[in-house]
């Protein structure tokens, strides 16, 4: 059996090393602290790799890494993984976002209250052999309101601890819908500058983004209460530090905790330093035992799960998929492929749309793993760039300027639930339709005219005007060349006198059998389709 390869290349728990080795498919490499061009020399020898912060995957990794499959980050942001470039080649991108959750929001907490009693200044005053009790007169968390921007796993832990001090919790995220900001006790706010107006604290909890960078920025601190006090245990840059320095300087806000920074480390001389209101820590939300044993385990059984089994969790760049789903949805995703692959080769050249319309019960879920089938089924047989899979599919498609939409029919007409796949430009369109009997999959329908054929082997599709003798003349034809027919399905349609049919084949037909076909006079059209 050969194995795949997967290297560590920076440090994880050893029980993750454990995980990755218990597996009787990986063949584990850990390196360490490996070098840039280390890395590059032997990045085409692995199909996985483990890293936390200090290894970086560009582009040109990315480039040597022909084998590469997936990339896990011990952690959350993957700030040194350049996720286009993975993209482009087809990597999945995964990371830690559970295994660190708590150990986050306790340094977030301890730094909130590290600003209301001015804890790590007090500490160095008294070990300096002085007693300043006056000096440190803080402020009670009781009654004040503590605005959190972020409400994924680690805003949620800080809010619950929030409110066993007795504050008020209010919340800024675009994704929280207010049932469930309600569950949590929170009260849910439209805009960052309606969280931050009234907050005594405020704690940011985002991922940086471009839309996130400098969420905290000049306009929005001068929009705060006079005395507020921020904490950021995220990311480096939600804060714009220049500003909250003229902040600090000008009195307007009374102190500052940080565990993240723009520049890690920050300069020696950083304006921050001045400041006795200000605590700073060097990046250790994550940094206790339990973290980084969990985020090892965590991260060593998403690349076995990826590699090995072929379920994505905690992927940054593709839809995730747990074990429980995967059972569920998995003969969809084979046949949306199948569907993906027919329409492929039955669409004109160079469409602009393919669309997806779910019919029934199979559109009652999330269908973004379905559509991201079908589209891969269609580019593997048109696309001219290289190989397409489930990363990279959304990229090709853009790059070949194809718009992928879904559309939804609550109720379908003939069938329980449907699958339609069309593709095309204007008028010039082919479609393919398909739903289960049972547990098997059936071809319904091919440019709008119902059959019934079995997605499997070769089809010859050939259409021909409705008159006695064709059947037998195609099956004479198919046998002169020792072609057999497995099974045959046969559409009529009265308005224009045209009938369509599919026929099953043990082996595929060849060029030379489509042309004496459609030497028939009788016979408009035919080709033959590879499932």
């Amino acid at each position: 059996m050969d194995k795949k390869k997967v290297l560590v290349a920076d440090p994880i728990s050893e029980k993750g090393i454990d995980e990755l080795r218990a597996v009787p498919e990986l063949d584990v490499v850990v390196r360490i602290g490996i070098k840039p061009e280390e890395l590059l020399e032997c990045a085409h020898e692995f199909e996985g790799i483990v890293v936390r912060s200090q290894t970086k995957i560009t582009a040109a990794v990315f480039e040597k890494a022909v084998k590469l499959k997936a990339v896990g980050r011990a952690g959350v942001g993957v700030d040194n993984i350049d996720v286009p470039a993975a993209n482009k080649h087809g990597v999945i991108v995964m990371n830690t976002p559970a295994g660190n959750t708590i150990s986050t929001a306790e340094h977030s907490f301890t730094l909130l209250m590290s600003l209301a009693r001015s804890i790590p200044q007090a500490h160095a005053s008294v070990i300096a052999g002085k007693w300043e009790r006056k000096h440190f007169e803080g402020v009670e968390l009781n009654g004040k309101t503590l605005a959190v921007l972020g409400m994924g796993r680690i805003g949620g832990e800080v809010a619950r601890r929030a409110m066993a001090f007795g504050m008020r919790v209010v919340c800024y995220d675009p994704y929280l819908a207010p049932a469930r900001a309600t569950a949590l006790r929170v009260e849910l706010m439209t805009t960052v500058e309606d969280a931050i107006r009234d907050a005594d604290f405020i704690t940011v909890h985002m991922p940086m983004t471009a839309e996130t960078k400098y969420l905290l920025n000049k306009e929005r601190l001068a929009l705060c209460k006079r005395g507020v006090r921020i904490v950021n245990c995220a990311r480096g840059g939600l804060v714009e530090e220049a500003a909250l320095v003229e902040a600090l300087r000008s009195g307007h806000v009374g102190g500052a905790a940080l565990d993240v920074y723009e520049t890690e480390p920050p300069a020696a001389d950083h304006a921050l330093f001045s400041f006795p209101n200000v605590v700073l820590t060097p990046h250790l939300g994550a940094s206790t035992y339990e973290a980084q044993e969990n985020v090892g385990i965590e991260i060593a059984r998403a690349i076995k799960d990826a590699l090995v089994d072929g379920i994505v969790s905690n992927a940054v760049n593709m839809p995730s998929v747990d074990r429980k789903t995967l059972d569920a949805i998995g003969p969809y995703l084979r046949f949306a492929e199948t569907l993906g692959r027919l329409a492929g080769q039955l669409a004109p050249k160079q469409p602009e749309v393919l669309r997806v319309n779910y019919s029934g019960q199979v559109g009652e879920g999330d269908t973004t793993l379905i559509s991201r089938a079908i589209l891969k089924g269609y580019l593997e047989v048109g696309s001219s760039e290289g190989a397409v899979n489930w990363v990279n599919a959304p990229g090709v498609a853009d790059r070949l300027g194809l718009r992928v939409t879904e559309s939804r029919l609550a109720t379908p007409a003939d069938f329980t639930e449907l699958i339609e796949v069309t593709a095309g430009t204007g008028e010039r369109r082919a479609s393919v339709a398909g739903t289960f009997f049972g547990k098997s999959p059936r071809i319904v329908g091919i440019n709008g005219r119902r059959i019934e054929a079995a997605p499997e082997g070769t089809l010859l599709i050939y259409e021909n005007r409705d008159q006695p003798g064709i059947v037998g003349t195609v099956g004479n034809i198919l046998g002169q060349h020792n072609v057999n027919i497995a099974s045959m399905s046969l559409s009529r349609d009265a308005r224009d006198g045209v009938a369509l049919t599919v026929l099953n084949l043990d082996h595929g037909a060849g060029p030379e059998v489509l042309a004496e076909l459609t030497r028939h006079p009788a016979i408009l059209n035919a080709r033959e389709l590879r499932i």
